[in-house]
């Protein structure tokens, strides 16, 4: 057994059974750890629930396993651990005293199941009305801002739309963009470029005009790479998916102008964005569960403000 064995069967051993079990489990998207040591799961489309309990020198002990697979340390003067979790491709973010008051951590699963926009519909998640916004917005090639907050389900969303384009444009070329490989992508022609500290989103966005995309989905537009992005879909490649941190939809609009002019740009942005986005989907956590709460139709940027009717 090499070293990689090793840690991977350490790091079993001390997640315990109610983590891996939520590991298995299709329908579970988080899972997360409070400082109080109770354990708590998200499935899709139902609320948090506890689901055991750790220790806090079991998760201190697990969060070092993970550290060390990562080549990294966790410890009281660098508290913060992010990264893939070992053995899953989830999203791992650890943190541990002195920062919390006792060790913490999230696993955002890498999707082992693509929900489709059918399965949002009999989930509660989305109404049929919806369900067909979004159908039509993907036959029409627009392109699709999805927004919504932290935690909010937006690229498991995200995936849905995806499927929804292979299964109406299976000969569709795509070119994925993202730092975290969550996105799922069943076509046959795709390439998907991952972002790291060396190489960035907006190089990549570069890149990919040589790659002859059909479409362009972005997992996450977090800085200057909103310019390359919104000048690609403006340029002959329509259809597109990115996803974006806001409450709302046109908190959506105002970020990506926020965005853009961290690439050093500031006049015509928002006609830009008008031209560029189509539609925006807003998802976000509520009591109940996630919802669809808003979708925008933009239809330009015209005397100060965004031309945009709810579509819902």
């Amino acid at each position: 057994m090499d070293n990689d064995q090793r840690l991977l069967r350490k790091l079993e051993q001390e997640m315990g059974p109610a983590i891996l079990d939520a590991l298995a489990d299709p329908a579970c998207i988080e899972i997360l750890l409070n400082p109080d040591g109770r354990l708590w799961v998200e499935r899709f489309g139902e609320p948090m629930q506890v689901a055991g309990s750790m220790t806090g020198v079991n998760a201190l002990a697990m969060m070092g396993t993970i550290a060390d697979a990562l080549g990294t340390v966790i410890n009281r003067n660098t508290p913060i651990l992010e990264g893939e979790l070992p053995g899953t491709g989830s999203r791992f973010e650890g943190l541990m005293p002195p920062v919390v008051a006792g060790p913490t951590f999230t696993i955002r699963k890498k999707a082992s199941r693509v929900f489709t926009l059918a399965d949002y519909v009999r989930q509660g998640v989305m109404t049929e009305r919806q369900q067909g916004v979004l159908e039509q917005a993907i036959t029409d090639r627009s392109n699709m801002l999805v927004v919504g907050g932290t935690g909010s389900g937006k690229t498991t969303l995200t995936n849905a739309v995806i499927a929804g384009i292979v299964g109406r444009y299976p000969d569709d070329r795509l070119v994925i963009i993202e730092d975290t490989a969550e996105i799922q992508c069943a076509a046959d022609n795709a390439v998907l470029l991952r972002a790291s500290l060396d190489v960035s989103m907006q190089q990549l966005l570069k890149a990919t005009m040589r790659l002859r995309p059909d479409r362009i989905l972005v997992g996450e537009v977090r800085g200057g790479e909103a310019l390359a992005l919104l000048k690609a879909w403006n340029t002959g490649h329509p259809g597109g998916v990115a996803t974006l941190h806001a409450n709302d939809a046109r908190a959506g609009l105002v970020r990506l102008e926020q965005l853009v002019s961290e690439a050093g740009v500031v006049q015509g942005v928002p006609a830009l964005i008008g031209a560029a986005v189509n539609l925006v989907v807003v998802i976000a956590r509520t009591p109940g569960g996630r919802k669809i709460t808003e979708l925008l139709a933009v239809h330009g940027y015209v005397d100060g403000r965004y031309v945009v009717n709810s579509v819902e």
